[in-house]
C-alpha cells in the first residue's frame, strides 16, 4: 500500500483514469463557493459552505450536521486489481486584514481600499487531499486505516499600494484538521465475483465548542459554528479508479447486481459512475446527487461558482456590476476576481453559445444534420390522414375527479390514501424524500400515449389546502404507489 498525506502532485494525482472525472469533481469541490454578486457583504455569502461539511463530531450531532461521511459500492475487480483512492476537500483559512500605520506597526480593520479592490476580512478554500493506491486484496479482512493531519498554520501576505508603498497586510490563519479515512472490502456469495466496498471518511479533530454566553442560542450556535467551520473537511469528496475490473451503477445496475446494490449503504454521499461514458473503471462519491458520467457542458466559459449556476444570466449580470462593485468582489476572493474578469472578457460569440444547446438533435442527425428543404413541397405531397393523431372530441370522455384504476388488485381514485414509494430509475430526485410518506390522491389522469398518472397531495403538508386550490399536484405513476389498508 502507498499513501500520500499532503496536497503535492502524486502518482495518484496524475492518474488517466481520474482526468475527465476530475473537471467534474472540481465544481463538486466549489459548488457555491461563493455566490453572485460576488462580495463578502451579499447577504448571501454570509452562511457559507453547505455542501459535504465533516465538522469536529464535539459540534455536529447536536447541531444537524455530519463528522462523517460512508460510501458504499460494488465493484468487480479482475486477478490482483489495484484501487487508487483520492479523498478531496476544501480547508477553510480565515482571512484578516490590516492597515499600515503611519508611525510603523499594523492595525485591523474591516476594509482596505485599493486602486482596483476593497480587501476585507474573508474565508478563504484552500484544496487538500489525501490519496491512496492499495491492492484490493488488502482491504479483505480489517481492512486499511489511513489517518491524516492538516497542520495549524500563519501566513501573512503584504498588501503594496499604487505608490509601492506598504499598504498593509493580509493574515491568514489555518487551524489543524485532524481526520481518518477507513476502506473495506466484503466478498458477496453469488455467481460472480463481486466486493462489496466500503469507505469512510471522518473528521477526528478534538476541538470543542466554547463557552461563553447562554446555551443554545443563537449567538452562540453561530459563532461556534464560525469556529468550527476551519476545523472542518468541506465539500469532501471521493474519486475511486480500478486500474483491472470495473464498478457497477449504483443507479441503473444489472438485474442480477439489484439487492446487492439495495443494501449498500450510503451516508451523506452519493456514488456514481464517472469519467468518459461507457467507462466504469472510476467512481465520483459525491455529496451532491448526480447521474452517471456526469460531465461540465462544453458552452461553459470558466468556472462561476454559484450553485445551480445558468452562466449566461451569472455571465450577464456580473458583467452589469458597478465599477465600486466590482472592486468588493475583487477584494473578496481571488476566485470572484477571476469571475469578474471572465464576464468583463467574453467575447460576443462565447455569450451567443450560452444561450443554449439541443443535444438530442446531434445525436439523432450527427455532425453533418439532415438534408436541408430549400423549397416547400407540392400540397398533394404531403400526406394528410383524414382524421388527427387525436381528436379530444372523437375520445373516450375521462374524467379526472371521478376516474379510478386497479391498484394490486384494488380501485384506487380521488379520495383514497396511498403510500409513495418513488421509483428511483425514472423518479426526480426530490421525490426520493417523500418514499414511505402517505399522501391523498385527487385526480387521475390520463395522457394521450395511453399513460396513466396519479395527483397526489402529501398528508401533513401544510401548503396541501393552497396546492389543492391551485392544481398544482405531486404526480406519481400507479406502480409508485401501495394503498392503504384505511383508505
Amino acid at each position: 500500500m502507498t499513501a500520500t498525506d499532503g496536497s503535492v502532485a502524486t502518482a495518484a494525482t496524475a492518474d488517466p483514469r481520474f482526468a475527465a472525472a476530475r473537471q467534474v469533481a472540481d465544481a463538486v469541490l466549489l459548488e457555491g463557493y461563493v455566490l453572485y454578486p460576488y462580495r463578502a457583504s451579499a447577504a448571501k455569502n454570509r452562511l457559507r459552505w453547505q455542501f459535504g461539511v465533516l465538522v469536529p463530531p464535539a459540534w455536529g450531532p447536536a447541531h444537524g450536521e455530519h463528522a462523517c461521511q460512508r460510501t458504499e459500492v460494488l465493484m468487480e475487480p479482475k486477478g490482483d486489481a489495484t484501487l487508487a483512492l483520492e479523498l478531496r476537500f476544501l480547508h477553510a483559512q480565515r482571512r484578516t486584514v490590516q492597515r499600515a500605520l503611519d508611525g510603523g506597526g499594523f492595525a485591523e480593520v474591516d476594509e482596505l481600499h485599493l486602486a482596483d479592490r476593497v480587501l476585507v476580512p474573508w474565508d478563504e478554500g484552500t484544496e487538500e487531499h489525501v490519496e491512496l493506491t492499495v491492492p484490493v486484496a488488502e482491504l479483505t479482512g480489517d481492512g486499511v486505516t489511513v489517518p491524516f493531519t492538516r497542520p495549524a498554520r500563519d501566513d501573512i501576505e503584504t498588501v503594496v499600494g499604487d505608490d509601492g508603498r506598504t499598504a498593509g497586510r493580509l493574515v491568514r490563519r489555518t487551524e489543524e484538521i485532524e481526520g481518518v479515512l477507513r476502506l473495506r472490502a466484503v466478498e458477496l456469495d453469488g455467481a460472480y465475483r463481486v466486493f462489496r466496498l466500503t469507505a469512510v471518511v471522518e473528521n477526528t479533530s478534538p476541538w470543542t465548542p466554547g463557552v461563553g454566553a447562554a446555551a443554545g442560542s443563537d449567538a452562540v450556535v453561530a459563532a461556534d459554528r464560525e469556529a468550527a467551520l476551519p476545523r472542518s473537511l468541506v465539500a469532501a469528496h471521493l474519486l475511486l479508479g480500478l486500474d483491472s475490473g470495473s464498478f457497477l451503477s449504483m443507479t441503473d445496475p444489472p438485474e442480477w447486481a439489484r439487492e446487492a446494490v439495495a443494501a449498500c449503504e450510503n451516508l451523506h454521499t452519493w456514488p456514481v459512475l464517472a469519467g468518459e461514458a461507457g467507462r466504469a473503471d472510476v467512481v465520483l462519491s459525491s455529496p451532491i446527487i448526480l447521474e452517471d458520467h456526469p460531465a461540465i457542458a462544453p458552452e461553459s466559459a470558466g468556472a462561476m461558482y454559484d450553485a445551480t449556476e445558468i452562466d449566461e444570466i451569472l455571465a450577464l449580470r456580473t458583467a452589469a456590476l458597478t465599477d465600486q462593485e466590482k472592486r468588493e468582489a475583487r477584494g473578496t476572493d481571488a476566485r470572484a476576481a477571476a469571475v469578474i474578469d471572465l464576464a468583463d472578457s467574453l467575447p460576443p460569440e462565447v455569450l451567443e453559445r450560452l444561450h443554449g444547446a439541443v443535444r438530442s438533435l446531434r445525436e439523432v442527425t450527427g455532425p453533418d444534420g439532415p438534408e436541408q428543404i430549400t423549397e416547400i413541397p407540392d400540397e398533394e405531397a404531403v400526406f394528410r390522414p383524414d382524421t388527427p393523431w387525436w381528436d379530444p372530441a372523437g375520445a373516450d370522455t375521462a374524467d379526472p375527479a371521478r376516474d379510478r384504476i386497479t391498484v394490486d388488485g384494488a380501485p384506487v381514485g380521488p379520495g383514497s390514501r396511498v403510500l409513495l414509494r418513488p421509483g428511483p430509475r425514472r423518479t426526480d430526485a426530490q421525490d426520493l424524500f417523500l418514499h414511505g410518506r402517505s399522501a391523498l390522491v385527487e385526480a387521475v389522469l390520463h395522457d394521450v400515449d395511453g399513460g396513466v398518472h396519479l395527483a397526489v397531495t402529501v398528508e401533513d403538508d401544510p401548503g396541501a389546502d393552497i396546492r389543492r386550490e391551485q392544481g398544482r399536484f405531486l404526480y406519481f405513476q400507479p406502480d409508485e404507489v401501495t394503498l392503504l389498508e384505511d383508505a
